[in-house]
């Protein structure tokens, strides 16, 4: 059982609630999503026509995930919470997911499908799993850039009032949802996903995040000490001449304490 109160599953509602209920009453995952596209006033659609959940085993032996979806708007979809996850969000950002699933099929097409999926196909995966955008004012977004976390939890705390992350991969909402920890990281993208081309996918313009330091997101990051874990909190690289000098301006001031 799953905490729809979370703020990390804020924004799938009310479509969590209503595929969850339809879950007790013995719906599968398939149907209670195809259910919430029903009550949508413009169901999601790709070129080929409107999209709908199907079971697995619609997906053809040796035809590619990504490429099905693409040639017919099905997505096969399991009883689990993985799968459920993913089809919600589907539902709430269908440009995302397709114009990500367009990149993805666009790849397979030119490469075809190997043990590696390749730079650009992996930063797509990367993103569909564990993404998230942020909208922050600029002291936050260029603290974030830096990784400088005092900056960015501490010391411009109240900028997070202005701010709203929104957590678009499913397995890192499936991972929050069912053991949340402190060393979740989400890979937040900063710019608009819908204008990057494939060649900005491959330079994996992601900025990593640990989620359950957004302030209200998990009642230990009231405490300044939360931030000091050096193992999750991690610090930028430090600058040849840093290395050098054997000093790490990040890591001296995470060691000093914080007010």
């Amino acid at each position: 059982m799953i905490d729809a109160g979370r703020p990390w599953l804020a924004p799938l509602q009310p479509g969590l609630d209503r595929v969850l209920a339809d879950r007790e009453r013995g719906a599968t995952v398939a149907e209670a999503l195809n259910r919430v596209l029903q009550w949508q006033r413009e169901p999601p659609s790709l070129a080929v026509g409107t999209l709908r959940f199907v079971p697995q085993a619609e997906l053809p032996a040796g035809e590619a995930y990504e490429s099905f979806i693409h040639r017919t708007a099905r997505v096969p979809t399991r009883d689990n919470l993985h799968d459920l996850l993913n089809g919600l969000v589907w539902t709430r950002w269908p440009a995302l997911k397709r114009r990500l699933n367009a990149l993805q099929a666009a790849a397979i097409a030119r490469d075809g499908v190997s043990a590696r999926r390749g730079s650009v196909r992996d930063a797509l995966t990367l993103f569909d799993e564990n993404g998230a955008l942020l909208e922050a004012p600029a002291t936050l977004t260029d603290a974030l850039r830096r990784r400088d976390w005092d900056a960015l939890f501490i010391t411009q705390r109240a900028q997070w009032a202005e701010a709203r992350l929104t957590l678009v991969g499913h397995a890192l909402v499936e991972k929050l949802a069912t053991a949340p920890r402190k060393t979740l990281t989400a890979h937040v993208l900063l710019a608009d996903p819908l204008a990057l081309d494939a060649d900005d996918w491959a330079a994996k313009p992601f900025c990593p995040l640990p989620v359950l330091g957004v302030p209200g997101w998990w009642p230990d990051n009231d405490d300044p000490a939360f931030y000091r874990d050096l193992a999750v909190f991690r610090p930028p690289r430090s600058s040849p001449a840093d290395l050098q000098a054997g000093k790490n301006p990040s890591i001296d001031r995470y060691r000093s304490p914080v007010s």
